[in-house]
């Protein structure tokens, strides 16, 4: 959406900075993902997975990678190829559905870089055996993802009078969880339907896809966005490896 927060291009001097080896990434809002979960990215073949919009795409071109940028909004692809251009950097985008990289061959990236967005996605299982395919052997899948505990809640009340009322049953999906107006009015205006997944998906189904989780951590929503933030985090991390044989 226009003048979102995830959808707003990185200012030059983060590029800049970029280009002199100093940057920063994050997969949830508000925690940089730990240098340690990521390798050197010079020449590095780096899929940037539903998470276009001029941000993390450009400043992982500036630090050396070889990034494609793979979304599922052209908008966002624009803002990608828009920082790109202006900075005189090389990046590849494709647009598609997240959950069928089929363009891609088996084993061509070495990181994969996939923050919070599998929540506009119905089934996050083909997500995370798609990726293990186009991930090379000894590569790392970085993903954040929201708690499903987020969804229970009315959010409308919490955020009109900071009341946390349980309203909904898990999984959560707007398509079954909205009142038939609300979801009439969200689709009309070519709002992105939003879906609830189980830990057991999210985590779980990493490694039955073949993944090792090898760290994960918690983050926290701006206080304006959620009354939940006093009393639980919302988003979390996971640093997946596909293992040598």
């Amino acid at each position: 959406m226009e003048g979102c927060r995830w959808s707003t291009p990185v200012a030059p001097e983060v590029i800049d900075q970029a280009l002199t080896g100093k940057w920063q990434a994050v997969l949830t809002p508000n925690k940089p993902v730990p240098e340690s979960w990521l390798p050197d990215l010079k020449n590095l073949d780096l899929l940037c997975l539903a998470c276009g919009g001029g941000q993390q795409v450009p400043v992982f071109a500036a630090a050396g990678a070889k990034v494609t940028s793979f979304d599922n909004s052209d908008v966002q692809l624009e803002k990608d190829q828009l920082v790109a251009d202006r900075h005189d950097l090389s990046i590849t985008t494709l647009q598609g559905d997240m959950a069928d990289l089929s363009e891609l061959e088996d084993a061509c990236f070495e990181l994969i870089f996939h923050p919070v967005s599998n929540v506009f996605a119905p089934d996050v299982l083909p997500i995370w055996k798609e990726c293990f395919r186009v991930l090379k052997p000894g590569g790392s899948l970085l993903s954040g993802f929201m708690n499903p505990s987020f969804f229970l809640f009315d959010h409308e009340r919490g955020e009109s009078t900071g009341e946390l009322v349980i309203k909904y049953p898990l999984p959560y999906s707007d398509l079954d969880s909205l009142p038939e107006d609300k979801l009439s009015d969200q689709i009309e205006a070519n709002l992105s339907l939003e879906y609830s997944h189980s830990l057991e998906d999210q985590i779980g189904g990493q490694t039955r896809a073949g993944f090792l989780i090898a760290d994960l951590y918690e983050d926290t929503w701006d206080d304006e966005s959620t009354a939940l933030n006093p009393y639980m985090p919302t988003f979390m991390a996971t640093r997946a490896m596909k293992l040598s044989s």
